[in-house]
């Protein structure tokens, strides 16, 4: 079975008690069990990994390229400034996509932009809790 890795940044831990009207009201906790679950049936053995440290995401995406077959990165509000976490995705040389709970071409002007973008294969934007289950969908076609 292929391993794939769902890693969460900053303030996602959050989800379901912050910005209710952006993100929902489903708890952070039910949402990667939903997450995982889908991966399950899917035919993936799947991990969730979330932290609000910029250089644990390095060191869990460091590893990741021994352990899983690709990565789905939400990276919340680092997205738009971590060079350091876009240079990890670059060098670990194994499929990542991007993913966002919301659109972020349609709030602030500094969410527009996403520097990790370029080193993923793709990304999903604005769908909710849908988006993690539409990249496991589109895994089939990269792993």
């Amino acid at each position: 079975m292929k391993k794939i890795l769902v890693l969460l940044g900053p303030n996602l831990n959050l989800v379901g008690v912050r910005e209710k009207g952006v993100y929902g009201e489903e708890s952070s906790e039910d949402i990667e069990k939903q997450i995982i679950e889908y991966a399950n049936k899917n035919n993936y053995d799947c991990d969730v990994y979330q932290s609000n440290w910029e250089g644990a995401l390095i060191d869990k995406l460091h590893e990741a390229r021994t352990i899983y077959d690709a990565v789905i990165v939400n990276a919340g509000a680092l997205t738009h400034y971590s060079y350091a976490l876009r240079d990890a995705i670059a060098a670990i040389k194994i499929p990542c996509l991007e993913i966002h709970m919301s659109n972020i071409h349609a709030r602030e002007d500094f969410r527009h932009n996403s520097v990790i973008a370029p080193v993923c294969k793709g990304s999903v934007i604005g769908f909710g809790k849908y988006g993690y289950f539409m990249c496991i969908d589109a895994l089939k076609y990269l792993v």
